[in-house]
């Protein structure tokens, strides 16, 4: 079977340059359009992957603005589209608008049937690169999802995180994550249970602070039957649950110091015995922990013991607070708006208030707190946008650093993610959001190291 034609849009009004262009192009799959509102028809239809655009159109044929009416509403739709756009306008403000707006080349008439044949060409030849390129990207970003738990992040600082999440995960060391409430420590604790080689047995979780002290050690341990009153029954504990799996303790600091011992003596020896029980068991269990509180000054106080620590943390991970993650809070806000979709299908986006609220926002309650007041405003909002009273914030001010050259590249750097957040990685549609060329988008990313 032999491969199906590449499909080429040529917006043109000129009935005779409309034949000439396609006997020329006779190679691809050729649709032809007169005006804007046709050629938007075909694109919906046809979805070519390059055209061509004269900025003539009617009803403006002596002018520009119903061409670049046509650029915009093509880019809209279909953003990965190489738009050639031709003009017989000698003003180089044109091709200078064209690429501005984010056209991927420009020719100017009359027209060149070979110069232009080339130009199609190798827009055909690069957009096939970029879609392998995203094809590959999304391939990547499944598989760590798949292997990290589906976690969404696409900042620097959390992917470093979850890279080393991911070199750990293979080496049989206990863990200890560190990071304030919300930052989703349970979430990178079942993920490097899931990457690591114990991921067909059990993951046990259990929230240390959440369970009275008379009760937590029977929780870890188990008991034997008749160990108290009550107790009518054997049970196993936490750790014998987990078994050939992983255990993760969250919010340790919250042990007391008498159970702090027995926990340290599994660790070392690897056995346990259930309470009212005398025979010492053999388990193997991996440990993981976390906790928001500040361990080394509970270590000096002397409220959690030091041998106990360094048996929990031979492997330590700090997990950065949202607001440490520039651009992520509009991704995952945009995440939540699609996972609960159903409480209020007619909320469909975000409004630019919102969006920009959610930027500014220094949010203490870290990811639970953006998920929860995303619950909250698609259940109580009354359009099909989703504002920054719905979401019930103000912009907040943060004060700036006293270097200027430190102020300026952290500033680039925190609106270049956020522009690429919001555009899902395109770099065109991003460089028009800050109103900047392509180029120059190009060269700031170099610059500071990032990727879309």
């Amino acid at each position: 079977m032999t491969a199906p034609l590449r499909k080429l849009l040529i917006v043109e009004d000129d009935p005779g340059l409309q034949r000439q262009l396609r006997w020329a192009y006779d190679g691809y799959d050729i649709h032809v359009a007169s005006d804007r509102e046709q050629a938007i028809a075909v694109l919906r239809a046809e979805e070519p992957d390059v055209v061509t655009l004269d900025l003539g159109l009617p009803p403006d044929p002596d002018g520009t603005s119903e061409g670049f009416a046509a650029l915009e509403a093509i880019l809209a739709l279909k953003p990965h589209t190489k738009v050639v756009v031709a003009s017989g306008h000698a003003a180089l403000e044109s091709p200078r608008s064209a690429i501005a707006a984010g056209a991927w080349d420009f020719y100017q008439k009359p027209i060149d049937i070979d110069e232009l044949g080339l130009i199609v060409a190798r827009a055909f030849h690069v957009h096939a690169l970029e879609a392998e390129n995203r094809r590959l990207a999304e391939q990547a970003q499944t598989h760590s999802q798949s292997q990290l738990g589906g976690l969404i992040t696409a900042s620097p600082e959390m992917l470093k995180v979850m890279r080393t999440i991911e070199r750990v995960a293979a080496a049989d060391v206990s863990v200890m994550l560190l990071g304030a409430s919300g930052t989703g420590k349970e979430l990178l604790a079942r993920a490097l249970h899931d990457a690591s080689p114990r991921a067909n047995r059990a993951f046990v979780a259990i929230n240390c602070a959440a369970i009275p002290e008379t009760l937590l050690e029977s929780e870890l341990f188990g008991h034997e039957k008749g160990a108290f009153t009550g107790a009518i029954r054997t049970t196993l504990g936490k750790i014998e649950q987990a078994a050939g799996g992983t255990l993760f303790l969250d919010e340790i600091g919250d042990v007391p110091l008498a159970l702090q011992v027995k926990l340290l003596r599994f660790l070392q020896e690897r056995v346990i015995e259930r309470i009212g029980g005398r025979q010492q068991i053999a388990v193997d269990t991996r440990i993981v922990t976390a906790t928001h509180q500040d361990i080394d000054a509970m270590i000096g106080d002397g409220r959690f013991r030091d041998d106990l620590y360094y048996r929990l943390a031979e492997i330590v991970v700090r997990i950065p607070s949202l607001a440490e993650r520039p651009g992520d809070p509009g991704l995952l806000a945009r995440h939540f708006l699609h996972r609960f979709a159903a409480l209020n299908p007619a909320v469909v986006s975000l409004a630019p208030d919102a969006v920009a609220a959610i930027e500014a926002w220094r949010w203490p309650g870290n990811v639970r707190e953006l998920e929860n007041r995303m619950k909250r405003a698609i259940i109580m909002a009354d359009g099909k946008a989703i504002t920054a009273a719905d979401l019930d914030l103000d912009a907040a001010t943060d004060a700036l650093p006293i270097n200027l050259r430190a102020v300026r590249e952290a500033a680039d750097r925190k609106v270049i993610r956020q522009a690429l957040a919001r555009t899902d990685g395109n770099i065109s549609s991003s460089a028009r959001l800050l109103g900047i060329s392509r180029p120059t988008l190009y060269d700031l990313m170099k610059s500071y190291d990032l990727q879309p």
